[in-house]
Parts: C-alpha cells; sequence; structure tokens
C-alpha cells in the first residue's frame, strides 16, 4: 500500500507545501508503504509548475516510486466513477450560478456555505426549462445522509458534514472531490497525509468513497505553515519558496534544516536522518508561524 503527496501546479511550492511533502513522506517510509507523487492539474495550471515542483521535492531529498500522474490522464477513470453513482440514483443535475448559490440559504443542518438543494428535485420540465435557457448543468451528489465519521491519526475522531457536493462542474470538469477519490483507490493510496486545513472536507470523501464501494484510507492532517498575521502562509508573504531561498544564498539542505527544526529535529538536514527517529505522536500540534526574514542568510552569517 502508498502513501502520497499530490500538489496543484498552480505555481512554485512554498515552505509549507515542502513542510506537508516532507510530512506525508515521513509517515509513508516509516510505515514500510510506497510513496507516489501525483499531479492534480485539473484546475489552476501554471505552465512549467510541475516540473518545477518535483525538482524542489528531489532538491530537499524526498523521492517517490515511479510513475508520476497528473489528473488529466485519468478522467475515463472519474467518469466511471460518475457513471456508477448514477445508475445508482445518486446524483443529479444543478443548474444553479455561483451568485445564486451565494445568495441562498445554507442547507439546513449542513456547514456554511454549503449547498441548499435548490434543483435536487427539479421535475424533467423544469430541468429543460433550465438547460432552454442554455444553463450549463453541474452534476451533483445526491447525499443521503448529513455527517458522518473519520479517524484521524493526529485528531482522533471527527465528525465532519456531508452535502451534495459537486463531482463534476458545469464544463465539465471532474470536481476535485471526487477525483482525489478515485485516484487514492486506484492508486491503492490507503494513508493520506495533508494539510489540517483540509479535513472539513475529509467526511465528504469517505463518504463518497463508501457510495463508490471503495475502501476509506488512513487519514493524518498535519498542522499547517503560518504568516506573521496567525494566516495560512502564501508565497505573496516574501521569499518562501525554495528558489526564493537559494537566491538569497541557502541551500536546499538548510531549507530542508529549517522544516526539520520546526518538526523538532534541529541539525537535520536530510530527509532519511529525520527519518530515523520519526514518531507522528511527537509532532508539534500547533501551527509552525514563519518569519522569512528571520530565516538564517548570507548576511547573518559569520
Amino acid at each position: 500500500m502508498n502513501g502520497r503527496f499530490a500538489p496543484s501546479p498552480s505555481g512554485d511550492l512554498h515552505l509549507g507545501n515542502l513542510r506537508t511533502g516532507l510530512l506525508a513522506w515521513l509517515f509513508a517510509r516509516s510505515t514500510g508503504r510506497g510513496f507516489l507523487m501525483r499531479i492534480e492539474d485539473l484546475d489552476r495550471v501554471q505552465k512549467g509548475a510541475a516540473q518545477r515542483q518535483l525538482e524542489d521535492l528531489a532538491a530537499i531529498g524526498l523521492d517517490w516510486d515511479p510513475p508520476v500522474v497528473a489528473q488529466s490522464e485519468r478522467l475515463p477513470l472519474y467518469q466511471e466513477a460518475i457513471t456508477r453513482l448514477t445508475a445508482a440514483g445518486h446524483t443529479y443535475e444543478c443548474f444553479c450560478t455561483r451568485r445564486e448559490i451565494q445568495q441562498a440559504a445554507t442547507a439546513p443542518h449542513g456547514p456554511m456555505g454549503a449547498y441548499p438543494g435548490t434543483c435536487r428535485n427539479l421535475t424533467e420540465k423544469e430541468q429543460q426549462a433550465r438547460r432552454d435557457e442554455g444553463r450549463p448543468a453541474a452534476l451533483r451528489l445526491r447525499a443521503e445522509l448529513t455527517e458522518f465519521i473519520i479517524t484521524d491519526e493526529l485528531h482522533g475522531e471527527y465528525r465532519g458534514a456531508v452535502d451534495d457536493l459537486v463531482l463534476r462542474r458545469g464544463d465539465g470538469t471532474p470536481a476535485y472531490n471526487l477525483a482525489v477519490v478515485v485516484d487514492d483507490a486506484d492508486q491503492q493510496i490507503d494513508q493520506v497525509v495533508r494539510g489540517d486545513d483540509l479535513l472539513p472536507s475529509t467526511p465528504r470523501q469517505a463518504y463518497l468513497a463508501t457510495l463508490l464501494g471503495l475502501p476509506v484510507p488512513h487519514y493524518a492532517h498535519v498542522p499547517l505553515v503560518l504568516n506573521t498575521a496567525g494566516q495560512r502562509l502564501a508565497k505573496r508573504d516574501g521569499a518562501v519558496t525554495l528558489r526564493d531561498r537559494q537566491a538569497l544564498g541557502e541551500t536546499p539542505a538548510q531549507v530542508l534544516g529549517f522544516i526539520a527544526e520546526s518538526l523538532g529535529f534541529p541539525g537535520a538536514d536530510t530527509p532519511r536522518e529525520l527519518l530515523k527517529g520519526f514518531r507522528p505522536e511527537n509532532l508539534p500540534g500547533e501551527p509552525w508561524t514563519l518569519d522569512p526574514n528571520g530565516l538564517l542568510q548570507p548576511s547573518s552569517q559569520p
């Protein structure tokens, strides 16, 4: 079985992304799993970003098992899953615009911003009227419950909301929540390590997996890296990518050392060194607040 790291090629990875990738690698390798790399390129693709991301991950010492796959190459798998869900009565067409959804009331008992079910029970005549208006139809899951429980290695039992999530967007593109469930099962990924900002969406994905008859992975949602304002780190926060740090004269090993220290491993400068003493239960439970101006720079060296 396997663990994985699955970045979106929307730009260069920042230190928070690299830290999560390193943790995914540590979780997988410490448990004897394979480690796979997947490019989630169904949306927000920047030309050349995927290759740069792989180069940066390799530069800090991560390795992975071939092949590297891209979601854009796997569209038939997603369509097959949609066909199965539709045949079982688990889908319906949604003609709502984004603005209409934002202006509508939240679904009863659903999370804030959950789809309120506007199109859930449209008659065929009502559906046809919307098609005649030229409205594109997204495809939504007809959820049969409002909550689902998952178990997370770091957070324990977690109960989260389930709503009628989008499976295929109005432009025909498979949605993230569907693709990630199909991909993880197809690639025999039974361990998913990612940022804890994705924990609230995990019960939806686990529920979808059960509807498809797929195994639910073991989850570990790790703390994020924050900027000095307490917000999730972003590339606008300064010199926060590996290439930024290299432009300041730092080496990939030094950058890995910063990340290792944030995980409680001062002095380690290769992933293999971290692996020797890696224990999930010893990981810091709080986010790492990163001030890029406080990292090691050549001007501060003796």
